[in-house]
């Protein structure tokens, strides 16, 4: 098997994508598995964000590397709050100070439109001049009284109205299979298959 780092540390993230992975061969090691710090995430963009992880990981690594990066993007607030999703309240902000930040922000606007945004890189080596790189979006829209006990971040205000649910009524193994994150996975893979 190929070893693989992926650029987080997340354990939800880690069993998602050993499970996805392993039939094309790869062996997802978490990055702190191997002493590697998180990465600065400088960048305006989710793409340049993942990237940056990726070949964070990858130079001190030695192997190939995953990363993604996601948020949430409204669109009367133009995006935001975007690549600072995880931060928007602040930078040690928890998911309700967050979600009570962009309740207010919308307070004002009638349109309540919003989609997340999923980004993964995936590169051989840290200089890999032909990245993978899938985005994907999800589309629902912000709801201000929280609904559901499952999910983390946004998900108990993002509605989803094609199901009458919000993110967070999902059980989990239906929103792995729908959400942005699902949708880039399903295209990454695509596209390994397609390079194997």
């Amino acid at each position: 098997m190929q070893k693989l780092i992926l650029a987080s540390n997340s354990a939800g993230k880690l069993r998602e994508f050993q499970a996805l992975l392993a039939p094309l061969q790869y062996e997802v090691i978490p990055q702190g598995e191997l002493g590697i710090p998180a990465a600065p995430e400088p960048f305006h963009t989710f793409v340049e964000n993942a990237l940056a992880k990726a070949r964070h990981a990858s130079a001190l690594s030695g192997f190939a590397a995953l990363a993604d990066d996601s948020g949430i993007c409204a669109h009367a607030l133009q995006g935001a709050p975007g690549v600072r999703s995880a931060r928007y309240a602040g930078e040690d902000a928890n998911d309700l100070a967050n979600n009570q930040k962009l309740i207010a922000a919308l307070a004002q606007h009638s349109k309540r439109s919003a989609h997340y945004v999923c980004a993964l890189v995936l590169i051989r080596n840290s200089q890999d001049p032909e990245p993978l790189i899938v985005q994907t979006q999800w589309y629902g829209e912000i709801i201000s009284a929280a609904k559901g006990n499952h999910g983390f971040g946004y998900d108990p205000h993002f509605y989803l109205p094609e199901l009458g649910k919000t993110a967070a009524q999902l059980e989990p193994a239906e929103k792995n299979q729908i959400s942005h994150r699902a949708l880039a996975l399903k295209e990454l893979l695509r596209q390994l298959q397609q390079r194997a």
